[in-house]
């Protein structure tokens, strides 16, 4: 039987939801069966007598919390704060005279040092006069790097696990004092713990229990969003079991790649991993909605994911049902949402986020003219005419308006860059004239693109962090003019040559962010 079934929301890359938002959503997945909400907040939110603490990045205020819990308890929905008590802080770490002192490298914090765990203090102490409930998720994944900085100079090199876990204590007994009873992400303990750096592989469980000295009143919350192999996820439950601590399971609804969701991929890896859950004996589920990467995707848009969640977690997978209870739910129409996917699927198959790296490839260095195609023109055309006129949007028509907008984009830029490094390798004057008024047509369509994505933007989440897509969108444009203004140069003879142009596209399989895919150039080191 599931006790806990919920959703997390990602409110720390760039996009925090607006308090009105975040009621809507709690409202949206109570009626699809959900009790329980977390709000994912690495430093935004408001914590006693740091001001720095989220400074400019749109934190939520103690009396913002306040109201959005007492508005998920009027509806029967657990709100759970979510936070980090040991890496991913680099965005507090920018605050270089107020944190760097207790930074150990990366966005890590520096274990064992009492400034630590005072800081870490206020942090509870200030979430637990804002939240009901005594449950409180303490992060603690991916500190790969924890203990090989200011640590290993001021103790000496010490095994990571040993960190970790004498870290981990001495949070979960701050969190006693304010009685929560807090969980944790799973994956470094389990992966120090065995031995490996694969958290997927099978390990001898043994080895796992001879370290497995973890607080009594902590919780593992054993991620994983990748897997459609329901004997993947047994055998992952069984290893998170091993510690001898109440384990959680957190699925994803993929919203995390660009500025499309991948509703498909969710339910495919969601529909096994559920029946593991309930077959190993797991009560407590939730799935993350994820922001990486400015936060592009409005988490509204993975809403078929979560009711599927939702459903399968009561042993229904019917998807014709699910298609019928989704329309009274939300008022909208299940296929239509599922179309969202398709920006990411030219070629009738998911390619990672040809969406976001199509957009945003250079037109001269290329990057990813490999992954590019002619016939992706007119895929984006055809979907673009399809999104404007999807029927059943009902009061999320402004997302389908921005995605068919970027389509719109996307139906010219697709193969620009191939075009522009063709004709000029041929010499092809006029095919470079062609390419030219194409730069003045995309400008054009990425302004109203850009028009349609603030509405959106607006409608769901602060201001704040809207100031990075003006950034990547305004300097998207004036780039694609500093190109064309170059082509001109060359057409008239002033420019003898196009050094890009001249360099050869390797392939290279990469994450395809942002930085990766604008250029291979130094963008910023902060941390």
């Amino acid at each position: 039987m599931i006790k806990t079934l919920g959703v997390m929301l990602d409110c720390s890359r760039n996009a925090v939801m607006s308090v009105d938002a975040v009621k809507k959503y709690a409202s949206i997945i109570k009626k699809m069966g959900y009790n329980t909400l977390m709000l994912y907040t690495e430093d935004t939110y408001e914590v006693d007598g740091n001001p720095f603490f989220g400074h400019q990045r749109g934190k939520y205020s103690k009396s913002e919390l306040k109201e959005i819990d007492t508005y998920c308890i009027s509806i029967g929905i657990e709100l759970i704060p979510c936070i980090q008590t040991l890496a991913h802080l680099n965005c507090m770490f920018k605050w270089f005279d107020e944190y760097d002192d207790i930074r150990d490298c990366d966005d890590i914090l520096l274990a064992g040092d009492d400034r630590v765990y005072a800081l870490i203090e206020s942090m509870i102490s200030s979430l637990s006069s804002c939240f009901k409930s005594r449950k409180i998720h303490i992060g603690m994944d991916e500190a790969y790097n924890v203990g090989l900085g200011k640590y290993r100079k001021k103790h000496g090199v010490r095994e990571r696990f040993d960190i970790i876990n004498e870290h981990l204590h001495k949070v979960c007994e701050i969190c006693e004092k304010y009685g929560f009873k807090p969980m944790i992400w799973s994956d470094m303990f389990c992966k120090l713990a065995a031995g490996t750096d694969d958290y997927y592989k099978e390990v001898d469980t043994e080895d796992i229990r001879a370290k497995a000295n973890l607080p009594e009143n902590i919780s593992l919350v054993y991620w994983d969003y990748y897997s459609k192999d329901y004997n993947h996820y047994v055998n992952m439950i069984n290893i998170n079991k091993a510690f001898g601590r109440e384990v959680y399971f957190a699925g994803g609804a993929w919203t995390w790649r660009g500025f499309a969701p991948d509703n498909k991929f969710s339910i495919e890896t969601t529909a096994p991993a559920v029946k593991a859950c309930i077959d190993c004996g797991i009560e407590n589920i939730f799935f993350t909605v994820w922001g990486d990467d400015g936060s592009e995707c409005s988490y509204f848009s993975v809403l078929p994911s979560l009711l599927f969640a939702a459903e399968a977690a009561r042993g229904n997978t019917d998807v014709e049902d699910i298609k019928i209870k989704f329309k009274s739910i939300t008022g909208c129409d299940f296929d239509s949402f599922m179309m969202l996917d398709l920006m990411d699927m030219p070629g009738g198959k998911h390619n990672g986020n040809p969406s976001k790296y199509i957009f945003y490839n250079d037109l001269f260095s290329g990057i990813l003219d490999y992954c590019c195609s002619q016939t992706d023109n007119s895929y984006y055309q055809n979907l673009s005419q399809k999104l404007k006129s999807a029927e059943g949007t009902g009061e999320f028509a402004y997302i389908f308006e921005a995605m068919s907008a970027l389509a719109d984009v996307l139906a010219i830029k697709s193969d620009l860059g191939l075009r522009i490094r063709r004709e000029y390798k041929n010499n092809n004057k006029d095919g470079l004239k062609a390419a030219v008024i194409d730069c003045d047509k995309i400008c054009e369509k990425i302004r109203r693109f850009y028009s349609c994505f603030k509405i959106l933007w607006f409608k769901e989440n602060k201001p704040y962090g809207f100031d990075i897509q003006d950034i990547r969108i305004g300097g998207l444009i004036f780039r694609i003019e500093s190109c064309k203004e170059r082509l001109n140069e060359y057409l008239s003879g002033n420019i003898k040559s196009i050094p890009e142009l001249e360099e050869p596209i390797l392939e290279c399989n990469t994450f395809k962010t942002w930085g990766r895919i604008v250029s291979p150039n130094v963008i910023s080191h902060i941390v």
